[in-house]
């Protein structure tokens, strides 16, 4: 058996530059990596960056359980540990379809389930989503502010994203979407347009859930405009509310999106485990779905069989149910612990902003005019002092974007490491310093 020696390594380094394609040339370390980093490489900082879970609310006696009544029942074939079919196991997909048809009663558990179709956590979907619709220039609208980590996906495919107007509040803007849609045809980039992208509920970064009216009247707005493109629901925070769920159904049943293609994506990795990467959508479209299809087919030959077996159990057991309701009054303790921390140190006396969520895993703050809080800013690195870390939120516009505001999770740490994160967040905004924005050139 032949070996690659140290030496050899080397001098195989030190040859001909690999030739990359143009997506390999676009290809950057993503942002989410760099704040890994950050945390695991300081010793003592408390994150409020990463959208993780907190791991002690992880369903470890459900998943034993689940793996248990596998082993047993299975013995004699334990077809959970093959490979998979490349759309999901057909159990998965009829108790998911079952589950958003209780949700929404109008749809029809039968026809949704053929339409299903399982992934490696909802980023893989909508990766597939773009890639399969869009070419490098071509321009997806995306909610204002938006999930930073599928800004990234945009860029890395060389798509423009333009952001839906939104008014003073922070509501869909109607009018100034149809104003926007028209320079896009007086421009000659209405051709261009391939996507519209929002998450709905508890949204990452925001934490705000859109409205009834916001929906109609963002449909409302394409339709006049003649814009009816694949739209892309990400509803993953929709199972985590904290007093009552989300009131507005979506696009899957509202009537003023039924001539658009619709992509409808939830996930089982924020609502039951994470480290099982087990994301789901629904596509109304036949044409869109199937080559979605064969591309992850060219991928992964299908999500892990036996991933997608643990919650198949989870679903049919009730273990999912009981997991949301565990994890549920945690995660709305710790958004006021969190909440009440920034409020009682003064924050809100200091001129910066924010609202509290009623699910999710978000506080999405504004700070003064003027102040910057980028990953390079004065800001941030007071926080870094301090020993705190937390998203700039610059990441999370698509266009035109402000240097003001800052996502803080409370998804991983508790009590009082969450407390003391908090104050030392509020001690790096009260420092006596101004960390004004830099001039722009």
């Amino acid at each position: 058996m032949s070996t690659l020696s140290v030496s050899a390594a080397a001098s195989a380094s030190a040859g001909p530059a690999v030739t990359l394609s143009a997506a390999g040339r676009r290809a950057q370390s993503p942002q989410i990596t760099r704040l890994m980093t950050t945390a695991l490489q300081t010793p003592g900082l408390l994150s409020l960056a990463a959208g993780f879970t907190d791991n002690h609310t992880l369903p470890l006696a459900a998943v034993q359980s689940a793996v248990a009544t596998l082993a047993r029942e299975g013995a004699a074939d334990p077809e959970f540990l093959q490979y998979g079919t490349n759309q999901g196991r057909p159990g998965l997909r009829r108790l998911l379809a079952a589950r958003l048809a209780a949700k929404e009663p109008s749809l029809d558990a039968d026809a949704l389930a053929a339409r299903t179709f399982v992934t490696n956590g909802s980023q893989q979907a909508l990766y597939l989503a773009i890639q399969v619709l869009c070419e490098p220039g071509d321009i997806v609208l995306v909610d204002r502010p938006s999930y930073f980590v599928f800004l990234e996906l945009l860029q890395g495919m060389g798509v423009r994203a333009l952001s839906i107007p939104v008014d003073d509040a922070g509501l869909v803007d109607g009018e100034a979407l149809r104003a926007r849609l028209r320079q896009l045809r007086a421009g000659g980039e209405r051709a261009r347009l391939k996507a519209v992208y929002f998450v709905s509920c508890f949204s990452n970064p925001s934490g705000r859930t859109l409205t009834l009216a916001e929906k109609e009247t963002f449909a409302d707005a394409l339709v006049a405009e003649d814009c009816v493109v694949p739209v892309i629901e990400d509803a993953a925070y929709r199972e985590l509310w904290y007093n009552r769920p989300p009131a507005a159904p979506g696009v899957l049943t509202l009537p003023q999106w039924s001539a658009f293609p619709r992509l409808y994506l939830e996930t089982l990795t924020k609502t039951f485990a994470s480290g099982l990467k087990t994301g789901w959508g629904v596509c109304t479209d036949d044409r869109w779905l199937h080559v979605m299809l064969h591309t992850k087919g060219h991928q992964d030959f299908g999500t892990a069989n036996f991933s997608q077996a643990i919650c198949e159990h989870a679903l049919a057991s009730g273990a999912f149910e009981r997991q949301l309701a565990a994890i549920r009054p945690t995660y709305a303790a710790k958004m006021r612990v969190l909440h009440e921390t920034l409020h009682d140190a003064g924050l809100a006396a200091r001129g910066w902003r924010w609202s509290e969520p009623e699910g999710g895993l978000y506080l999405w703050l504004r700070a003064p005019e003027g102040t910057d809080t980028g990953m390079e800013s004065a800001f941030c690195k007071a926080c870094l002092r301090e020993g705190v870390l937390y998203v700039p939120g610059d990441l999370c516009f698509g266009d035109d974007v402000p240097k003001n505001h800052v996502r803080l999770s409370y998804g991983v740490l508790a009590g009082d490491a969450l407390r003391e994160a908090g104050r030392r967040f509020a001690r790096a905004a009260g420092c006596g310093k101004t960390f004004e924005q830099k001039p722009r050139r």
